[in-house]
């Protein structure tokens, strides 16, 4: 592997580029009109424009992106998270044409992404999965019998799904049909498919994933569990390792049922198994087939750089380590930072980003932004990753927290105060952190105006550049109000 076309953008694409300019792999980014000032253009050794206004036209337009990694002499392509990265099409188009895709195969990608023919599998290896019917017949009636049956509530899924859409939670056996004709639209509209599987609805979940890798030799690993409870309309913005839920015996069940699906599926390159935890039962979710946004956290836990294992599967080398090397030292927290404003129900947030905060010493900021670029509403919304490892949860809270404090992002509104007011709860801070954590405690983590005291400890705390007496004192509102005087 000589060059590596990156067909992704913003940070992802950046991080690509580090790792493969430590082992000498030449890079080629693309890029967009709109993002024609952003750091993917300039960091990578090549860059393409890409015509076009539309995702349809550029970063989902498949055979544009392989016709380009021939134009462009490039042996591999890494797809990143999101667009095509779990797209078994555009797996066999890269491979059909005789590149590199840096990733499972078409196949396995297209086992895997199929929640229903996914659970089967795991039924068929014994991996535990959540009670709930995935057959054949689809007919509204024998549905809403199956679920009748499993006692409610019950979680219609679209078996194509992802990203919280074409889910439904049913309470009651009388809106369940309502609620199915709802969620096959949705499910049609989303995926072009209206297939659906129904689950039992766990009330108190907890989201555990393990982190796998598997080379081309037969070896399947795994890098140990994060815990992403903490989700916003199903969405991650809070992970974390080790979980606090996990006993060392439970720990080691779910690890090496992560390790035995990769075995049976015969899988390669990087890869996450989902569970849900339900006390101290677990069952499989999904398998995503891909680098995840959150895999910075179990790198800093691990000392292991997943890119790098992800270039050295999809270049045919054997690993040279065992599972016993892998080890989990201290604790990592990562921080996911929208451009939205909590304060007016989480409504985008667009415009120059004038100038971000200084970066605290032993903070990791993953960030495909620089001052001066421009915010707008035709990507994903997260604009950076802010992780922090240390010896333990508590001192690793501490320490992203004030991280957190010393990183405004200038120009338009972010989480970053809503995430602090998550950091201060007390049931985050005691590790009860299930899937209904936001919801459940919604108004504690709304925000409150500040005190004049607030205010006046927070200034004082600036003028004596005080961090220590800032964090005791003044709440995360003062501090937001300040933040224009305190970075000046």
């Amino acid at each position: 592997m000589t060059k590596v076309l990156i067909a992704n953008r913003a940070e992802i694409a950046l991080r690509v580029v580090k790792t493969c300019k430590k082992f000498g792999i030449a890079t080629v980014s693309l890029y967009t009109e709109e993002e024609k000032e952003l750091p993917q253009r300039f960091e990578a050794d090549e860059s393409i424009y890409l015509e076009g206004t539309t995702l349809a036209q550029t970063y989902l337009n498949m055979d544009k992106i392989v016709d380009l990694a021939k134009e462009y002499g490039c042996d591999a392509i890494h797809p990143g998270y999101g667009f095509l990265s779990e797209n078994a099409a555009f797996s066999k188009k890269v491979t059909d044409a005789g590149i590199i895709f840096i990733g499972p195969t078409p196949e396995i990608i297209n086992l895997m992404g199929d929640k229903k023919g996914s659970k089967e599998k795991m039924i068929e290896i014994g991996v535990p999965v959540i009670p709930g019917y995935h057959g054949e017949n689809q007919d509204p009636d024998h549905l809403k019998s199956q679920a009748d049956d499993m006692g409610y509530p019950v979680l219609i899924k679209a078996s194509a799904g992802g990203g919280g859409k074409g889910m439904r939670i049913v309470y009651e056996s009388k809106n369940f049909l309502e609620e199915l004709n709802s969620c096959k639209r949705e499910a049609l509209s989303s995926f072009g498919s209206d297939i659906v599987l129904i689950e039992k609805f766990i009330e108190n979940p907890r989201h555990i994933e393990v982190q796998v890798m598997s080379d081309s030799h037969g070896n399947h690993f795994h890098f140990f569990e994060r815990e992403c409870s903490i989700q916003r309309r199903h969405q991650k913005i809070v992970e974390e390792t080790p979980s606090m839920a996990l006993s060392p015996e439970l720990r080691a069940e779910m690890t090496s049922t992560a390790a035995k699906i990769s075995a049976q599926i015969n899988y390669s390159g990087a890869g996450t198994v989902e569970f849900i935890l339900d006390g101290d039962k677990f069952y499989f979710l999904e398998m995503n087939t891909r680098l995840q946004v959150e895999h910075p956290v179990t790198e800093l836990v691990t000392g292991h750089d997943l890119v790098e294992l992800q270039l050295r599967a999809a270049s045919g080398e054997k690993f040279d380590f065992s599972q016993d090397d892998i080890k989990q030292r201290g604790h990592a927290i990562e921080l996911r930072i929208y451009a939205e404003d909590p304060d007016n129900d989480f409504m985008p947030s667009i415009g120059k980003l004038e100038r971000i905060g200084r970066v605290k010493e032993g903070i990791r900021l993953d960030m495909g932004y620089v001052d001066g670029n421009e915010i707008t509403v035709n990507f994903d919304p997260m604009i950076a990753k802010v992780i922090a490892h240390d010896k333990d949860r508590n001192t690793c809270v501490e320490k992203i927290k004030e991280g957190l404090y010393e990183l405004p992002f200038f120009g338009f509104s972010t989480n970053r105060s809503y995430l602090l007011r998550i950091l201060d709860h007390e049931k985050f801070l005691s590790g009860q952190t299930y899937t209904h954590f936001v919801k459940t405690y919604e108004e504690d983590l709304r925000p409150k105006l500040a005190s004049d005291k607030d205010l006046a400890f927070a200034i004082g705390a600036s003028l004596l550049n005080d961090k220590k007496l800032l964090n005791k004192f003044a709440s995360p509102k003062a501090w937001e109000k300040l933040a224009g005087f305190r970075n000046v």
